[in-house]
């Protein structure tokens, strides 16, 4: 895939040089580069060459100065220019596979790209890394990275990810280790595989390489009613089970490093921890800390909010079900204000399912369908519910088609960690 520009950074080199959205960067000081990696290190030079192509097709070469550590301005729509490292495993919990036909294409790349992981987070097993990967990895120290582990028993997560490779895990991890590459850590757990006593034996095995150790963070299994092959659900007992194994390992080495996602919680029927549990955030992407998070953040923000407003302020949030719990918090709080009148929706996923209730999930139809003559004239939705630098949903809907749907105005809250936007739209 092409180093394609999707847009370009206000006040920078490149809006100087008037370079367009659409372009494409084919060479740096005549190197043809393989992924944003190398594109930083590439740009760390007082003096440059780069070839763009126009998006009518036109090659133009620029020659500038800069400060060293200047940027050009260019966001890329990938941060992989030539081909992205395909999954080798057939896991028993992929969610791609839980998928049905006639989604958009990206949806179905089962990536496992270890350049991925070092800049955007993603997870990788580590099965699939060869010995340019681990040369390049040690030489850059490309670090954090982040590692779904599953368990450290050999022959079983052989057995989960369906990959004889996967049971080298040990060894890859001494490679890291001996590299002193940091890892955050993750564990999808599926009842009756790698629960109870296995959990327990693979937060002890990971402890072994603690002077690279950042995280570890247990998730549920997600399951869809697409799902082909049956996986047991986390029930109230296997999360109280699961966080008391967590608690007890986390005293035994006297320190916060593995928490469970904010779901074990909410299945618990527990109140979410504090932030000292969290250990800094390392995982919030995973869903590790994301309540707390807004639920501080909200409560910080509540102490300076005014008695009333002028103007009538009134606005549905449209959440997923399992966030519903802080924004009902958040609306009856809110609501004592003057003029200020905030309902929550939650929505469920009728796409994907019963069991799914994360807002990443939510697809436009499923807000149209539950949210049709049953909401104000201003909707405030996560950019979760978004695919990253579009306008789309999962089922390829736009933020335009919903609004139009449902004659509203969708509000998109860009920082789904924090109340700072809502605070905005009700008192600014």
């Amino acid at each position: 895939m092409p180093a394609v520009i999707s847009s370009i950074g206000k006040n920078s080199i490149a809006e100087e040089l008037q370079i367009k959205a659409g372009s494409e960067l084919l060479t740096v000081n005549g190197v043809k580069l393989r992924d944003y990696i190398e594109y930083q290190y590439m740009i760390m030079s007082e003096t440059l060459e780069f070839e763009i192509k126009t998006p009518n097709g036109e090659i133009e070469c620029y020659e500038i100065e800069k400060d060293f550590d200047e940027d050009l301005g260019f966001i890329f729509e990938s941060a992989i220019f030539d081909k992205i490292k395909p999954c080798a495993n057939n896991c028993i919990f992929c969610f791609v596979d839980q998928q049905p036909e006639g989604l958009r294409p990206s949806l179905y790349i089962k990536d496992d790209d270890y350049r991925l992981s070092y800049l955007q987070g993603t997870y990788v097993t580590l099965t699939n890394l060869t010995k340019k990967d681990k040369e390049r990895i040690a030489s850059h120290h490309l670090g954090p990275l982040y590692v779904s582990v599953h368990t450290t028993n050999p022959d079983l997560r052989a057995k989960m990810l369906r990959n004889k490779n996967a049971s080298n895990l040990m060894k890859e991890l001494d490679f890291l280790k001996e590299n002193e590459i940091p890892i955050n850590t993750q564990i999808v757990l599926c009842p009756s595989y790698n629960d109870g006593a296995e959990l327990n034996r693979t937060l002890n095995d990971l402890w072994k390489y603690k002077s690279i150790l950042n995280s570890i963070a247990i998730v549920p299994v997600g399951i869809t009613k697409f799902r082909k092959e049956k996986l047991k659900q986390v029930t109230k007992k296997i999360a109280l089970e699961t966080i008391e194994i967590v608690e007890q390992f986390n005293k035994k080495i006297k320190k916060n490093i593995a928490s469970v996602s904010d779901e074990f919680f909410l299945i618990a029927e527990l109140e979410i921890p504090d932030k000292k549990y969290y250990n800094g955030f390392n995982q919030l992407e995973d869903g590790v800390g994301s309540l707390r998070c807004l639920l501080d953040d909200f409560n910080k923000r509540l102490k300076k909010t005014p008695k009333s407003v002028k103007e009538k302020k009134e606005y549905t949030i449209a959440c997923s079900v399992s966030a519903s719990g802080a924004f009902y918090k958040f609306a009856e709080e809110l609501n004592k204000i003057k003029n200020v009148h905030l309902d929550v929706h939650p929505i469920k996923s009728e796409f994907w399912g019963k069991d799914v209730n994360v807002a990443g999930l939510i697809t436009a139809n499923d807000l149209i369908n539950q949210l049709k003559g049953n909401c104000c004239k201003d909707v405030i939705i996560p950019s979760i519910m978004i695919r990253p630098y579009t306008q789309e949903f999962l089922d390829g809907l736009t933020v335009k088609d919903v609004e139009k749907n449902l004659n509203v105005k969708l509000h998109i809250q860009q920082d789904i960690y924090s109340t700072k936007e809502l605070f905005e739209l009700l008192f600014k």
